[in-house]
């Protein structure tokens, strides 16, 4: 079971952060990952959102540190825990310029990138952002596709539907041409995205029967038996586990987790400081196995 951390600080989401997480900046963002990395976790994430809406503000939440500049800050201080994306938002930005700025810290960081992105949902930043909200699915699909056949590639080609390059140099794309992709969501749709295009699926905000059964529907079809490699499923469990109030109890969850399919977890702990972040950080590893 791979275990990664949804960083805190980075995002506030209502009701999901801690008070101690208003104050905290970098240096305390910093002691976490270095920490976990200590621990042997696998992964890190952060979020994207360029500008929330201010109507929808207060329900998702209207603090979102920028991926790239926190990653390249971080990949200065970690060695080996990887860097995820959740999510970039396909729509908002070109393949390419995802290619470049993200193959850039691939570079930096060793290889320790992984692209976890979506098509996005909140149309007023799409508009924002004079980024075409209809039809995002198929342009997302084609923009997975052109960044799979552009990273760590110095003159990438790609002839889709809706993106179409050659003759140019991107240097640096990538430290590697095996990106690591992710696909997020929490429809069927997402999952048929991932079973056809990623490494992974990286649903929030279902069930567990919810999940074991669009992950049953899912691996019965064609598509699912010609993967050369078994799809991950990374979830975020919710609400956030407590390995030293409830051992059992997380134990008990991360059991049933795994029957119904799940292969890793970014986890969110409860927690009312930094240090009893770390605590909970420490104790989680040997209730998973």
């Amino acid at each position: 079971m791979r275990l990664g951390i949804v960083t805190p600080v980075l995002t506030r989401l209502p009701r999901a952060h801690a008070q101690w997480e208003r104050e905290a900046g970098i240096a305390e963002v910093e002691r976490v990952v270095v920490e976990a990395e200590r621990l042997g976790y696998d992964h890190i994430t952060c979020s994207e959102h360029v500008a929330v809406p201010a109507s929808v503000a207060e329900e998702r939440g209207a603090t979102y540190w920028d991926p790239l500049s926190v990653f390249g800050y971080l990949a200065a201080r970690t060695s080996t825990i990887k860097m995820a994306t959740f999510v970039l938002v396909l729509g908002y930005h070109h393949p390419l310029a995802i290619v470049k700025r993200y193959g850039t810290l691939d570079v930096v960081s060793g290889g320790r990138v992984i692209l976890g992105v979506g098509v996005g949902s909140l149309q007023e930043e799409f508009d924002l952002l004079d980024a075409p909200f209809d039809g995002r699915g198929e342009r997302g699909d084609d923009a997975i596709r052109a960044i799979k056949a552009s990273f760590g590639e110095l003159r990438p080609e790609y002839q889709g539907t809706h993106y179409r390059f050659s003759d140019f140099v991107v240097e640096p794309a990538g430290a590697r041409r095996d990106v690591e992709v992710w696909i997020g969501g929490r429809t069927g749709r997402s999952l048929r995205r991932a079973v056809e295009l990623a490494d992974a699926w990286a649903p929030f905000g279902l069930s567990r029967e919810e999940l074991a059964q669009l992950i049953e529907r899912a691996s019965a079809t064609d598509a699912w038996a010609a993967r050369a490699t078994p799809l991950e499923i990374l979830v975020q469990p919710n609400p956030p586990v407590d390995p030293l109030g409830d051992a059992d109890g997380t134990r008990a969850r991360v059991d049933r987790l795994r029957e119904a399919g799940v292969t890793g977890m970014s986890l969110r702990f409860v927690h009312h400081s930094v240090d009893h972040y770390c605590e909970q950080l420490a104790a989680m590893p040997e209730l998973v196995g």
